[in-house]
């Protein structure tokens, strides 16, 4: 029965999975072409990027918690953040940049947005695979846990779905979208606890509340989850630390498909008229 849906889902959209497929392929090459490196970016730009991270914020003004987890779980924390603020900026602009396909071609326009997000998945694929692997060597703990964690980064990539559809629709008619969610994913970047540990906040009497609300973020509740879980139980709390209370708890697991929802149902409202407004 399994492989008769499939078999039928396939057949059904097998135009859609094509385009989807090269357009991926297409997207991702582009990204380094001309580059001497290549792909290698793909690793090298989290791992640059944590080291100056380490350096400044580590060593230089101790923002740590004293475990012996917390340069892993930084990386992991860049890789996952450097995921979601990449996949959303460049959806973004995916149906502006690939305007004159649509005026050309006949497929599902939400394709392209899809592969943009799914050229950002495989780059985090990659990161994931370097964090597990420095994990060894810096007192990752890794348990039965391990295997939670594809449940958080899908609930990750159906938020990160949700808002690259929203923004992608946006754009078409307002391009001053790209100036405010620049200014957003900054702000959002310094409201997550990814460069400084989340207790030096709930430990702190007079922003004790602070923590609370940092935890119920969609953003950070599966970055944390997904550090719990890959890295370490003992040193890495979740939301389910923090707040306590467990119907506040669910909040953020229950605003990612809300986001999805509300990011498919606008886009396919709009997304007739886009060949038209480009």
């Amino acid at each position: 029965m399994a492989i008769g849906f499939v078999d039928r889902f396939t057949q059904r959209y097998h135009y859609g999975i094509v385009v989807f497929r090269e357009l991926v392929k297409t997207d991702f090459r582009l990204r380094y072409q001309g580059s001497f490196l290549g792909m290698l970016w793909s690793a090298l730009k989290p791992l640059m990027l944590f080291a100056v991270m380490y350096v400044v914020f580590v060593k230089f003004l101790k923002f740590t918690d004293g475990t012996p987890t917390f340069p892993i779980s930084l990386l992991c924390g860049t890789c996952l953040w450097s995921f979601f603020a990449e996949a959303t900026s460049m959806s973004m602009r995916s149906i502006v940049d690939r305007g004159d396909l649509l005026r050309k071609i006949h497929f599902p326009n939400y394709i392209i947005v899809a592969s943009t997000t799914m050229g950002s998945m495989i780059s985090l694929g990659i990161n994931l695979v370097i964090v597990v692997l420095f994990g060894f060597f810096a007192h990752a703990h890794y348990t039965w846990r391990v295997l939670l964690v594809p449940l958080s980064i899908l609930q990750l990539y159906a938020l990160t779905v949700g808002l690259a559809l929203l923004l992608a629709s946006l754009y078409v008619y307002f391009r001053d979208v790209a100036h405010i969610w620049e200014v957003l994913v900054q702000a959002l970047f310094y409201a997550t606890p990814i460069i400084y540990p989340i207790s030096m906040v709930s430990n702190n009497p007079t922003f004790a509340w602070a923590a609370k609300f940092l935890m119920l973020s969609p953003i950070t509740q599966p970055i944390m989850d997904i550090r719990h879980n890959l890295l370490s139980p003992e040193y890495v709390p979740t939301v389910w630390d923090i707040v306590g209370n467990p119907w506040l708890c669910l909040m953020p697991y229950a605003v990612a498909p809300l986001i999805l929802w509300l990011g498919i149902h606008v886009f396919r409202k709009y997304s007739a008229k886009f060949a038209e407004v480009l």
